[in-house]
């Protein structure tokens, strides 16, 4: 016997998976086999075999020719940690990012209320004070934090016109107050994939965000490197988001590999 692990991963439980995946990536009215099928890279007779099954489960539900996620899901899911098993496999990289730029490193998700939860958080050994504080937990205003600023890049442009007030909370003297000026920064942040903040929450605070997005392309998470500019200055932003990428390259294949998902940035 060789020093290889053996495979412990059961195929039919990772192709239904990829299938629940999926579907969770669809509008509520759901998707037909044939779609869900091609969409997961499986044979119509394997989809529709792993949907009758899931079917009986109560894991997905068919209303006419659709398939929905069922209400057992949804049962289970309610008493489910949703945060644990992301915090868990997440946090080495947070710190290994942390370390490397002897700075703290948050990971936030979205939340039903439409805002942001914070959920783990890593720091350098050197980080001391207010940066250097417990932020799980912390909520912060989405205008004027660059984690923020990925989230509302998400909604399109005409929605915030219309729920977004025209003039904005100011923070600092740099924090953008006004709405139109916002605008025109998330559409950069929707172009360039990732956000910024300098001087805009605290004084001296610069603050990168970079999204991650499961394969159907849907925000799951947004990573963050934090430092004070006496620290952390502006010539070292483009070296800290090539960092930032390949920490997001390498959360997703931790998190993901085994689906048969891509990456979606």
């Amino acid at each position: 016997m060789g020093d290889e692990p053996a495979d412990l991963t059961n195929r039919s439980v990772t192709k239904a998976v990829r299938l629940l995946r999926e579907l969770a990536a669809q509008p509520r009215t759901g998707a037909t086999v044939t779609a869900l099928a091609k969409v997961a890279g499986l044979s119509r007779p394997t989809a529709f075999r792993l949907l009758y099954s899931l079917q009986q489960e109560g894991f997905v539900d068919r209303i006419g020719t659709n398939y929905v996620l069922g209400w057992e899901l949804a049962r289970m899911g309610r008493r489910a940690d949703p945060y644990a098993g992301l915090v868990a496999r997440a946090q080495p990289l947070l710190q290994e990012l942390a370390e490397e730029f002897n700075e703290s490193v948050t990971l936030s998700v979205p939340n039903a209320e439409g805002g942001l939860d914070l959920v783990a958080e890593a720091a350098g050994s050197h980080v001391l004070g207010v940066l250097g504080r417990n932020m799980i937990g912390q909520r912060y205003p989405l205008h004027a934090s660059s984690t923020g600023k990925v989230l509302l890049a998400e909604r399109p442009a005409e929605r915030l016109r219309a729920t977004l007030p025209e003039y904005l909370e100011a923070y600092t003297p740099h924090t953008i107050t006004d709405r139109t000026a916002l605008l025109a920064e998330l559409e950069q942040v929707r172009e360039q994939g990732f956000a910024i903040i300098d001087n805009e929450l605290e004084p001296e605070l610069l603050s990168l965000s970079r999204p991650i997005r499961d394969g159907s392309g849907t925000l799951v998470a947004i990573l963050t490197l934090n430092g004070p500019r006496s620290r952390f200055g502006r010539e070292r932003i483009p070296e800290a988001l090539q960092h930032m990428r390949s920490s997001v390259d390498r959360l997703i294949d931790l998190l993901w590999s085994d689906s048969g998902e891509g990456r979606a940035h």
